[in-house]
């Protein structure tokens, strides 16, 4: 499942980013931020508005926001 799907506070890993669906310098803050394959995660909430958008997502004891289209590049896998 990707990681816009995964259910809020259901911890998770992440199994694969699909780099080339993102741009160059999206993908380095990503990693940069400690999104990367083993990364273990959680959708602490999500936006408001229509498209769902920004996420909140808990990485360790640190919280990023990131965009759904972000989320739906990461591959997870429920732990």
């Amino acid at each position: 499942m990707t990681l816009d799907m995964l259910p809020p506070r259901r911890r998770a890993e992440i199994v694969t980013v699909d780099w080339a669906a993102l741009e160059s310098a999206e993908a380095k803050r990503l990693q940069a931020l400690g999104l990367d394959c083993g990364a273990r995660v959680a959708i602490a909430h999500r936006g408001v508005f229509a498209g769902r958008d920004p996420i909140a997502l808990a990485v360790g004891r640190m919280t990023v926001a990131i965009r759904r289209v972000h989320a739906r590049a990461m591959t997870v896998r429920e732990l």
